[in-house]
């Protein structure tokens, strides 16, 4: 900016001001930024947050729940880390036995104009076996899986309020919290539009009706005793069940 400074006894000078650099612009070049970053408690259409996460490679995790951008705390070792990774080793067994089906750790799901999850873990069959997901020419899920796990700290974590009432509006068939501070895991089957708890047996093991011969000993996992809940995984891979459910997968069959 140039600015006339006149003096009565002078001839008129000219005073060149630094110029003045808006917050939201940069200091180097004084231009908006293309990309306004992505901030926790934003609300945006699915688009722009895709936009936003996208041109922002330092951010790991972020959501789009009801419209509502969400970005979590660091992740701790013991109360996240360490059971999210005892989820996939389970999950992974599964996987190895049964054909058909698809698993991802943290993969973004879109599941409709206001909701992009990023799960900590699922379970989806793939198409030709059935599963209603898709994965998009530029590598996102798109659709419901069929099982999505998460790790939350306790109840009041919005995995069992916000998140649960997207994924059963959306057709996700069964939903798996494991709530590591309150040491309880639910785990959830859609029946008539509503979640149900699925029922433990008399031996403490709940099992998939979305996945036969998905079975989990979850006093087993509370206690952390992996070698126990891959004990009991294994145990249903050599289900009948399982092994009709493979046989019908190998055919070209669904559910």
């Amino acid at each position: 900016m140039e600015v006339m400074v006149r003096d009565e006894a002078l001839a008129p000078t000219v005073r060149t001001l630094p110029p003045r650099v808006r917050p939201w612009r940069s200091a180097d070049d004084g231009r908006r930024p293309a990309i306004p970053p992505l901030e926790a408690g934003d609300r945006l259409t699915r688009r722009e947050f895709e936009r936003r996460y996208e041109a922002m490679p330092n951010v790991k995790k972020a959501e789009l729940v009801e419209g509502v951008v969400h970005m979590p705390s660091p992740v701790r070792h013991n109360v996240h880390g360490k059971p999210h990774a005892m989820m996939m080793v389970w999950l992974g067994n599964y996987l190895a036995a049964t054909p058909g089906v698809d698993f991802s750790d943290n993969a973004t799901v879109r599941l409709d104009s206001e909701n992009e999850m990023q799960p900590d873990a699922f379970l989806r069959l793939e198409p030709a076996a059935g599963g209603k997901s898709r994965i998009s020419a530029d590598d996102y899920v798109e659709g419901a899986p069929e099982l999505i796990v998460e790790i939350a700290s306790s109840s009041a974590s919005y995995d069992l309020h916000d998140k649960l009432r997207v994924y059963r509006r959306n057709g996700v068939q069964e939903y798996l919290v494991w709530r590591v501070s309150d040491e309880e895991v639910d785990w959830f089957e859609l029946h008539e539009g509503r979640y149900v708890d699925l029922p433990a047996d008399a031996d403490g093991i709940v099992r998939s009706r979305i996945f036969p011969g998905l079975w989990l000993a979850a006093e087993a996992l509370l206690d952390g005793d992996l070698a126990a809940v891959l004990r009991v995984v294994q145990s249903g891979l050599a289900s009948a069940e399982h092994a009709a459910f493979a046989a019908r997968l190998r055919g070209g069959g669904g559910q």
